[in-house]
């Protein structure tokens, strides 16, 4: 049986997906409960959640989906930038991005320490794709939070999932509402142009089944 938990944001919550079952966590446990007999999801994921805000809620009501999943992914980190960004847009210092980097890292590593604490589950973290890879500022923007996710996933001995090369490369195709891909078309899109479309989320669930299989 394939039990599956998947934390995170907007991403892993569906936002932009046509259908529950068109989410990415919905297609993973399809595919994965073939192989094992069936499959179970629990979703924990909010549009706006940040790291920390994960970090405080996984445990809230109860431990039991984490205690008994066989496998937990955690993708987030994207609003943990935006935030930072807007910060520094209203005039903070550019070392507000730097200083998010950073607690980003800890509530990674305080998140993964306790789900390890109570769950044998197979964890996996989940790299964040550029929705505007023509904008410098994200492109560099992103791949230090990438940095950070794929070295704390080396320092606790868990897995990887390689996310962002699912959506990178080929945005317009995967993203819904993507334009010109710089961070100025969220001033004009009609949809925030930073989601998976249906296409975006079938390209996710294979490269997180890949991981898990």
């Amino acid at each position: 049986m394939f039990v599956y938990t998947a934390l995170g944001d907007s991403i892993t919550y569906g936002e932009n997906a046509t259908s529950r079952t068109s989410r990415y966590v919905h297609l993973v446990a399809q595919e994965a409960g073939q192989r094992r007999g069936g499959s179970e999801v629990q979703v924990l994921a909010r549009p706006g959640w940040t790291s920390g805000t994960l970090a405080s809620v996984a445990f809230w009501n109860s431990a039991y989906p984490l205690q008994r999943a066989s496998d937990v992914t955690i993708w987030i980190g994207g609003n943990d930038l935006l935030v930072a960004g807007l910060r520094v847009l209203r005039g903070a210092p550019a070392s507000s991005v730097e200083a998010a980097l950073a607690q980003y890292g800890r509530n990674l590593n305080r998140l993964v320490a306790a789900i390890k604490s109570v769950s044998p589950a197979r964890l996996v973290l989940c790299t964040q794709y550029n929705p505007f890879p023509h904008s410098q500022i994200a492109v560099e923007a992103l791949r230090a939070l990438n940095t950070v996710t794929i070295e704390t996933a080396k320092s606790n001995g868990i897995l990887c999932a390689p996310t962002a090369a699912c959506i990178d490369g080929q945005p317009s195709k995967l993203i819904a509402g993507y334009t010109t891909g710089r961070v100025e078309d969220v001033m004009h899109a009609r949809i925030l142009p930073v989601h998976p479309n249906d296409a975006g989320h079938r390209a996710i669930a294979e490269g997180i089944g890949s991981i898990l299989r």
